[in-house]
């Protein structure tokens, strides 16, 4: 049997209503998340939060030691589990997350999180790059909308378009159930 990790990626306060950075549809990604937080410990996989804090205090949001850089209430790391702190988009980079995985002999990474078009995206193709069979639960993800040379983006055109990409060449994409359902 392949031996998978779930990374929880940056599910952290400022991302909610009331942050400094809200996204569309976080609130629905989170639940997913709190289910498959769930169904990876009762199978005793590695679950591994990331949590992101901007090097410096003038940061848009997730500035250090902030409220709104703290995971949120709903995926809190219990004992014994991996909280990976980062301060690059991409969860791999000045981090021991690749340790981390290859010490417990991981495989498979299964992903979920926010934004879908940052730190997800960076961290599925990171993955995918160093060997890992990567799995991607695209209705536990977040985005918001984007702006490119005065063209507006809306969050779930932003989303989608990650999600295809990475599915295109990176990883499986899935949704919550039919991970839980078997498919991977």
């Amino acid at each position: 049997m392949t031996k998978k990790a779930l990374l929880v990626i940056d599910l952290q306060k400022d991302y909610f209503p009331g942050g400094k950075w809200t996204l569309d549809g976080i609130d629905a990604a989170t639940s997913n998340a709190v289910r498959l937080v769930a169904a990876e410990r009762d199978a005793g996989n590695l679950v591994v939060h990331v949590r992101h804090e901007f090097p410096t205090s003038d940061a848009p949001f997730f500035t250090p030691g902030s409220e709104g850089a703290e995971i949120h209430k709903d995926v809190q790391p219990i004992s014994g589990e991996t909280v990976i702190l980062k301060n690059q988009v991409n969860s791999f980079r000045d981090t021991n997350l690749k340790d981390i995985l290859d010490r417990n002999g991981i495989e498979e990474v299964v992903i979920c999180g926010a934004m879908s078009h940052m730190c997800v995206d960076a961290a599925t193709r990171a993955a995918n790059d160093f060997g890992y069979r990567c799995t991607v639960i695209h209705d536990a993800c977040a985005s918001r909308d984007l702006e490119f040379n005065g063209v507006r983006v809306p969050a779930q055109q932003a989303h989608a378009a990650y999600m295809a990409s990475l599915g295109f060449a990176y990883a499986n994409t899935i949704s919550t159930d039919e991970y839980l359902n078997g498919a991977s």
